[in-house]
């Protein structure tokens, strides 16, 4: 997924069942744990520089 939005480098900060990735504000995953999506307790915001 990292590619196709353009990055050349990318990390996995969790990967766990509740991760999710927002582009511009709209989810471009799904979480697979069955509670779905959990309170924002981490980000890494990315911006055009």
């Amino acid at each position: 997924m990292a590619r196709g939005l353009g990055m050349v480098g990318a990390v996995d900060l969790d990967g766990g069942g509740s991760t999710t990735l927002a582009v511009d504000g709209e989810l471009a995953s799904s979480p697979s744990d069955t509670a779905g999506e959990r309170p924002v307790g981490d980000a890494v915001v990315v911006t055009a520089g």
